[in-house]
């Protein structure tokens, strides 16, 4: 099956998914904890699908007891601000854990309408700039204690937070910006311990370019513009 496989490069999100499954696995007893680790070293070395094929192989994938794992598509960031086109489908991850470490959901990746996290001296990354989601309104709840939590919304999504920490807290400086219309609306809910969770609002990459080039093109204007005037 792996010699199959296309050697196509995986994606961040690609890895994401197995490490997922990967999480499962040791919470189900599936994998015991020396196995886990081996197995998500390798996960997030890995540099395509087939090699990330045989971290799963032997595992169930989204509770299908005994199923084999589906060979990894690669997809395209959805466009910016198009809202409409972002909503829907099915979630790719439901969840993350770190425990004396980390866990990222980042890329392109699908939200669910609720999405748990835990961490114990251990921190996690929920960037939601490229994602889509499953519904228009979706629940992170963070549970974190010594640790922290970083999510991460672009322009035009609604966040709402409703956490609260004791010698910690949620950063809610993000919290009551209006979103745009038809955009989707982030509810921040959990506890913090001795910890917390912060909220950033960033544009992608794409668009930073993007707005880059046009401050660009601006100043080539402006600079002919007085040279014309000058002559």
């Amino acid at each position: 099956m792996t010699d199959d496989l296309p050697e196509l490069r995986a994606s961040d999100a690609d890895r994401e998914r197995v490490a997922e499954v990967l999480r499962d696995a040791l919470a189900e007893g599936r994998l015991d904890m020396e196995e886990f680790e081996e197995r998500l070293e390798a996960t997030y070395k890995a540099r395509t699908y087939k090699d990330l094929e045989p971290l799963t192989r032997d595992l169930p994938d989204a509770g299908q007891a005994a199923a084999a794992p589906v060979p990894f598509a690669p997809s395209a960031p959805p466009a910016a601000g198009d809202w409409a086109a972002r909503i829907g489908g099915d979630a790719t991850s439901r969840g993350g854990v770190a425990i004396m470490g980390g866990f990222q959901r980042k890329g392109v990746w699908t939200a669910p309408r609720q999405f748990n996290c835990f961490s114990f001296w251990g921190g996690g990354e929920i960037d939601l700039r490229d994602a889509r989601f499953e519904d228009r309104e979706i629940t992170i709840n963070c549970v974190t204690i010594m640790g922290g939590m970083n999510v991460i919304v672009p322009p035009g999504v609604e966040v709402i937070v409703r956490g609260f920490g004791i010698m910690g807290g949620f950063d809610h400086r993000q919290a009551g910006v209006p979103g745009d219309p038809g955009a989707p609306r982030v509810i921040l809910t959990g506890f913090a311990l001795m910890g917390g969770v912060g909220v950033e609002r960033k544009v992608t990459r794409a668009e930073k370019h993007r707005l880059k080039e046009e401050r660009r093109r601006a100043k080539l204007e402006k600079r002919a513009e007085r040279k014309e005037l000058g002559e």
